[in-house]
């Protein structure tokens, strides 16, 4: 392939272009490595990664541990879909469950799929546990959420531009304005027909919009005083991003790791992707107990992938990474001193107004407006400062490095962002 290997970075961008379907608009630079935290180009230009594939790498690129499972699992048995047992899928059920303190998992490949079997599962439990009349079942969701691009997933999506001509849509949803308990409240009020209420403990894809420290936990009260099931999209904010295990969950093997732990809420339904594999292989999961996962009965959901034997070894090597080197405190203490140094900084900044987040999932709010190309222009400085970073809804930047990153290099990092937003000062 010495062919590819000499390509310029333009005529890759260009090969996509004319052979790919335009559903993305991706910043223009074409990588070919990673290690760590970093990454590189095809001409060897090397850069922070501080996006880490919208959270999946937190266990760094290429971590040698889960490449290792992976290589060392392709090389003995890939797949033997699921009807026929394998000698990978039990063990990481196990892992998988204990480690985040369910009785069961069921397993899938990608996000979207399992906020799909999420809202399967909860619809079922309605009908057969809670006795909610069979077509009659709700779910409530919050205002823009992001939980994929799937046709049921985006019905309830207030994103035109990801509903327009992709109609019709899946009913049996209730959108409310998030971190509003008010309004969770009022809605579990007035009708007998709520089955679960399904929500991002931080809103990733909105701008990193993170709500008040109580919402998560009054929001679980209510769904139980109400015999609800909480919902808890994890797919972006779990596995250590946050600084804690789970964003929103104290009943974990995090125990007295996490910040705030009392205001956290155990969910009845947990969705898992991204990061379970730290970025190295597709997997997904949905954790639920007894109660509510013996609904599901052989033949009524399933997938060829799921439960394959190199996602069982990837997964656990992911999560044992995540408690072996410490993810969820150094995410902590990192968060807390980048939101420290960029709020010194905005203090007697034009250009940034905000800086929000939790662990090292943060953003920056531009000043400017939403349908401007300001936050772009800055991303695309920061990407010639060596620093690889992307607007979400126009004029907000997520900042999501890898949760292996030291100190030194997230100073290293604050300062080529204070000095790429200082260009910028009006």
């Amino acid at each position: 392939m010495p062919i590819i290997e000499k390509i310029s970075s333009e005529a890759i961008i260009n090969l996509e272009n004319k052979y790919g379907a335009h559903n993305y608009h991706p910043l223009p630079v074409v990588l070919n490595r990673g290690e760590g935290v970093y990454v590189w180009d095809v001409d060897g230009k090397k850069y922070y990664d501080f996006l880490s594939a919208y959270s999946a790498v937190n266990q760094g690129h290429c971590h040698p541990k889960i490449v290792g499972a992976m290589v060392n699992q392709a090389q003995t048995l890939t797949l033997t879909s699921r009807a026929f047992y394998n000698d990978k899928l039990g063990p990481y059920e196990e892992f998988v469950t204990k480690f985040f303190g369910f009785d069961k998992v069921l397993p899938m490949n990608t996000g979207a799929e399992a906020v799909e079997t999420a809202l399967k599962l909860c619809r079922k439990w309605a009908y057969e546990v809670k006795g909610i009349a069979e077509h009659e079942a709700q779910i409530i969701v919050c205002e823009n959420n992001f939980h994929g691009r799937t046709t049921t997933i985006i019905s309830f999506s207030n994103d035109e531009n990801a509903r327009k001509n992709f109609g019709p849509f899946t009913a049996g949803f209730i959108k409310i304005p998030y971190n509003d308990i008010d309004a969770l409240e009022k809605v579990l009020a007035t009708s007998k027909n709520i089955a679960g209420f399904l929500v991002e403990p931080i809103q990733g894809e909105a701008g990193v919009y993170t709500p008040s420290d109580d919402y998560m936990m009054k929001a679980k009260n209510l769904c139980n005083a109400n015999n609800v099931l909480f919902i808890a999209d994890e797919i972006q904010t779990g596995i250590a991003r946050t600084g804690s295990l789970l964003a929103v969950c104290g009943n974990c093997s995090c125990e007295n790791k996490c910040e705030r732990q009392e205001t956290y809420a155990t969910p009845d339904i947990l969705i898992l992707g991204k990061a379970l594999s730290g970025g190295a292989y597709p997997v997904s999961a949905v954790l639920a107990n007894d109660a509510i996962m013996n609904v599901i009965k052989p033949g009524q959901h399933g997938s060829t992938f799921g439960g394959n034997p190199i996602a069982a070894a990837v997964a656990i090597a992911a999560l044992e990474v995540v408690d072996e080197e410490n993810l969820i405190q150094n995410a902590r203490f990192l968060g807390k001193l980048f939101r420290s140094k960029l709020n010194e900084y905005i203090q007697t900044s034009s250009i940034a107004t905000l800086v929000r987040g939790r662990g090292l999932l943060n953003a920056i709010v531009i000043n400017d407006t939403e349908e401007s190309d300001t936050a772009w222009n800055i991303c695309m400085a920061l990407r010639d400062n060596g620093l690889l970073a992307k607007p979400t809804h126009g004029n907000i930047i997520r900042f999501a490095p890898p949760l292996v990153m030291n100190e030194e290099q997230l100073l290293d990092c604050v300062s080529i962002i204070i000095t790429t937003l200082k260009a910028f000062e009006k």
